[in-house]
């Protein structure tokens, strides 16, 4: 198959990927022990799992939606006049 047809390049992938790793994180900072009926636990209510993990969460999902979003740069083909993807590491 032909690089030039993927809808995605390298910086593409690695964006899903920090972006997934992101929601992850938001993910783990909500989670925790939970009370039950004969112990209350105020650890629920702590600011880190009530308002940062999801401002988290939240934040790795816009840059997924970026990162799929995101078109790759093209650059002229001077020989044929295609437009060709570069896949340089910026």
């Amino acid at each position: 198959m032909d690089k030039r047809n993927f809808a995605f390049d390298r910086m593409n992938f690695i964006l899903l990927a920090v972006g997934m790793a992101v929601v992850i994180l938001g993910f783990v900072l909500m989670s925790g022990g939970g009370s039950d009926e004969k112990v209350f636990n105020p650890e629920i209510f702590s600011a880190m799992r009530i308002k940062v993990a999801p401002v988290v969460t939240f934040l790795g999902f816009v840059f997924i939606v970026y990162a799929i979003i995101r078109k790759p740069k093209t650059v002229k083909n001077e020989t044929d006049g295609e437009s060709v993807q570069t896949f340089s590491a910026e």
